[in-house]
């Protein structure tokens, strides 16, 4: 199976090389005019961003090349085993990024590129006993909400899930986990989980997250359960209409339920109900067992820019996007309903009465700001994390769940006593919790 995988990488890059040769990735000086980008973006938001780098492209005089995928990670891979990496990668993973730092592949940033970097999305790492930033949010995200229909009033959740997310099928339900072990157990123990340092079979408070998570969700049918692993987190296009697209949870995918606990990114899914805002939007701490202390605690995530290459025209265009300028050309080239939410309260935020709520929570109604757990942790703990999760949502059993975070308690100890990286052993950092606007 590795061989088959390399394989498949090799040729991957093989076509990627052969696309960059095309598209005047060359040498000579021109080669430093253009900037290639790889990020997570596809169809409309993917446009849209497109469009933000033409604008931008007529005042640096540099040429902007994006490629979206949603297979981000296995690209990224193959680019980087064939020696061709773009200029700027934009990821959502802390722990990938630590692990690119650490491994030599990505460029520390440029003062003027770390400018607008802060916690809990851009942290500081100390490699080769210096200490550098590596990374800054382009977009953020708030996590720690519930949305829901304003008709249903205020009756009982009937909670929509939808798991499935092809290769990384589980993380809504490690958001649900995350967001119920920081309302209980507060920013310290959710530092120290995240980071490595808190052992999964042995602390109450993480076997605490996932019973409190099936109680949250209630009994559920066989018949429900299955619906729920197999159904996309974007839930499915109108029958009516199949090359519409996908219609969220709460427009009709599930129907029945009445509340959904997804990140803001998901208000995308939902343009005419942002429009006319019959979507009701709240912090998720009223629904999640939590103490009264962590009320005001939001769980976020974040698509950070890095620099995978010596190409001064990739430092300039992070700095280019992180500016007022750059994002005001960003919003103004996406519709409403996709306009990003940035991390500053001087940046241009949503005009709806929905993206302006989410907006003040990331930038100053928060007292803390956490960043998604399963995105600090290394990539094999974080994987493993969301199988545990399909496993316990299938089968949420008292035996289960202690098989579960024995399984998880392993591989967390195995990754704390491998060194990695270039410079030994490297751990996730530890200011993954701010205050608004760092």
């Amino acid at each position: 199976m590795r061989r088959r995988t390399r394989v498949l990488r090799l040729a991957l890059a093989a076509c990627l090389l052969a696309l960059a040769a095309l598209t005047g990735g060359c040498a000579g000086g021109d080669a430093h005019r253009t900037v290639v980008v790889l990020g997570p973006w596809t169809g409309p938001e993917g446009a849209a961003f497109e469009d933000a780098l033409a604008r931008l492209s007529h005042h640096s005089g540099h040429h902007y090349v994006y490629k979206g995928t949603r297979s981000l990670r296995e690209t990224l891979v193959a680019q980087l085993e064939a020696g061709a990496p773009p200029d700027v990668a934009i990821l959502n993973s802390i722990g990938e990024l630590t692990e690119y730092a650490a491994d030599g592949k990505l460029e520390p940033l440029s003062p003027q590129a770390a400018e607008r970097g802060y916690p809990p999305w851009s942290p500081t790492l100390t490699l080769d006993g210096r200490h550098r930033t590596y990374w800054v949010p382009l977009r953020v995200n708030l996590k720690s909400v519930v949305w829901s229909k304003r008709a249903t009033g205020t009756k009982a959740p009937d909670w929509c899930v939808g798991m499935a997310a092809q290769a990384t099928s589980g993380w809504p339900g490690t958001d649900w986990i995350e967001d119920i072990l920081l309302h209980q157990a507060g920013p310290d123990t959710y530092t120290r989980w995240a980071t490595g340092r808190l052992d999964w079979k042995h602390d109450p408070a993480v076997r605490r997250a996932f019973t409190t998570w099936s109680e949250i969700l209630g009994p559920r049918s066989p018949k429900s359960v299955e619906r729920s692993l197999t159904m996309s987190f974007e839930g499915t296009p109108d029958p009516e209409h199949p090359n519409a697209p996908k219609r969220g949870l709460l427009g009709g995918s599930l129907p029945g339920c009445t509340h959904e606990h997804q990140g803001s990114f998901i208000r995308s899914l939902y343009p005419g109900a942002m429009a006319d805002n019959t979507l009701r939007v709240e912090p998720a701490a009223r629904f999640l067992h939590g103490r009264a202390a962590y009320k005001d605690t939001y769980e976020v995530s974040g698509d950070m820019a890095a620099v995978l290459t010596d190409n001064p025209a990739a430092q300039d265009l992070v700095t280019l996007l992180t500016s007022e300028d750059g994002r005001k050309t960003w919003s103004r080239s996406t519709d409403a309903h996709l306009r990003p939410f940035f991390p500053d309260a001087t940046d241009p935020r949503p005009d709806d009465p929905t993206g302006r709520a989410v907006a003040s929570y990331l930038t100053h109604d928060a007292d803390t700001l956490c960043f998604d757990a399963s995105d600090v942790m290394p990539p094999v703990l974080r994987d493993a994390f969301y199988r545990a999760v399909l496993t316990y949502f299938q089968d949420p059993r008292t035996g289960t769940l202690d098989t579960l975070l024995g399984q998880l308690e392993t591989v967390r100890s195995q990754i704390a006593g491998t060194p990695s990286g270039r410079s030994g052993r490297v751990h996730a950092p530890d200011d993954i919790c701010a205050s608004p606007g760092g």
